[in-house]
């Protein structure tokens, strides 16, 4: 009988080698730590039957050693600490070594057998988080990739766009030389590339450039809608408010309103409000209008003091509301639209927009300020504008009814009922330059598809 031992880091490389050398009959005598690895004692199992043999008469007194003897197959991983009793046992065995009597130590359990290692189990929870990490982070790379894909195919797609349309205005300009007369013509006036590429297109055919002209003017006519006459919005009255960016001259254009009143109505028909407590003074400038009217004005600060005023002069024929000016992207504009729709009066805001701003410019003011929907606009500063063809461009296309137009500072001198015939033909003779001919196709390019928006296709062609 030979007794081997067998060491390793773990206790799993240990029972590989005893698997080895002894086969998977192997019995194992001991398993325990040694030194920071695992140290295990086996037998052959060829071995074993020299430890059931009968052991001498001396020592039947003796009590026998309750031997557990362990086979490879039995152990599921190995014990972390077997019980070493078989090696002091396979002493005690020996036919010619006498030893005093021992008592066994007890048999390890089945489940002590099948308990786990001394080794590191491993930690599933962590694996599927690394797992899942891993396709996280495939997924959110593959994702980037098709991204990057999808804005190269969109810019070569654009290009390709830009270069034909390019190739198809030049035709069109050496096919139809009027067409890019208008062009010119709506483009130096103020007009947006957007609506100048629809007329075009819907243009008649005409060999004359002064008839595509008129053609395109009374388009532009048709479309500018306008009181025509106030007597309608003065016999009325009602609730108007008027709001508006900082700037564009909405307390001087309330004093020109309310000298109109006045005049028509006297001063105990008319009542001003102003909202404005932000500005140092700015509810002083109003008040002095009012003084000289003879109107009294009011203050308010917030949607229950509208609420409180506006019920107090429901006899009044007219009200007037000066609202304080906020840029289009402050989010105190949705707040002011909210305050005078939920003030118990039908207030019909007027927005004012300043014929100076650039077409982007007022179609932002026009989006922020449109809420549930704006009764009219004004136009202000009209004699400061180099050109007014933007500002009539944002009217048309954004549906506004046009009510009046101010040119100046008197009071109430500079304020004018909206002639839209009047301002299409000033728009076309306070033109500003023109653009070159080599930018003409870009241009038409960038506005292809933009042309094909649904406030351009409603436009009234007649």
């Amino acid at each position: 009988m030979k007794v081997k031992k067998f060491t390793a880091a773990t206790s799993r490389d240990a029972l590989r080698k005893v698997r080895e050398a002894l086969g998977p009959d192997a019995v194992i005598l001991s398993n325990r730590p040694v030194d920071g690895q695992v140290e295990i004692l086996a037998l052959d199992n060829d071995d074993v039957a020299s430890l059931s043999a009968p052991v001498v008469d001396s020592e039947m007194a003796q009590p026998k050693p309750n031997l557990q003897l362990q086979h490879l197959e039995d152990l599921a991983p190995a014990p972390a600490a077997a019980p070493a009793f078989l090696s002091r046992r396979l002493q005690d065995a020996a036919p010619a070594a006498p030893m005093a009597p021992a008592y066994a130590e007890p048999a390890p359990t089945y489940a002590e057998r099948r308990a786990p290692s001394a080794e590191p189990a491993i930690d599933m929870s962590a694996m599927t988080s690394m797992m899942s990490a891993a396709i996280a982070q495939a997924k959110e790379s593959a994702a980037a990739e098709m991204n990057g894909m999808m804005s190269e195919i969109r810019a070569m797609r654009g290009l390709m766009e830009t270069q034909l349309a390019e190739l198809s205005w030049n035709a069109t300009a050496q096919r139809e030389p009027q067409k890019a007369t208008v062009l010119r013509e709506m483009l130096a006036a103020g007009f947006s590339a957007t609506l100048a590429r629809f007329l075009i297109e819907k243009m008649p055919a005409t060999k004359d450039a002064a008839e595509a002209m008129r053609w395109v003017k009374s388009v532009l006519t048709r479309n500018l809608t306008t009181i025509g006459n106030e007597d309608a919005l003065l016999e009325q009255g009602g609730v108007y408010a008027l709001v508006g960016p900082t700037g564009v001259g909405k307390t001087t254009t309330t004093a020109k309103l309310a000298a109109r009143c006045v005049m028509r109505h006297g001063p105990d028909k008319l009542a001003l409000i102003t909202t404005d407590a932000y500005r140092i003074g700015g509810h002083e400038q109003l008040r002095i209008y009012g003084k000289i009217l003879g109107v009294m004005v009011h203050s308010v600060k917030d949607e229950a003091d509208l609420r409180i005023a506006l019920k107090e002069l429901r006899n009044k024929h007219t009200v007037l509301i000066d609202t304080i000016g906020m840029s289009q992207r402050d989010h105190m504009v949705a707040e002011q639209v909210a305050m005078l729709s939920g003030s118990g009066a039908d207030v019909k805001r007027l927005l004012c927009l300043n014929s100076t701003s650039t077409n982007e410019t007022l179609n932002e003011v026009v989006r922020a300020y449109q809420g549930s929907g704006l009764h009219g606009a004004i136009m202000t500063k009209m004699d400061e504008a180099a050109s007014i063809g933007g500002v009539l461009d944002v009217v048309i296309r954004q549906k506004l009814n046009l009510h009046y137009i101010s040119n100046g500072q008197r009071v109430p001198e500079d304020l004018h009922v909206a002639d839209r015939a009047m301002l299409v033909d000033r728009a076309f003779r306070n033109r500003g330059n023109a653009a070159a001919d080599a930018d003409l196709p870009l241009m038409m390019a960038a506005a292809g598809q933009a042309s094909q928006s649904a406030a351009v296709r409603e436009v009234n062609l007649g």
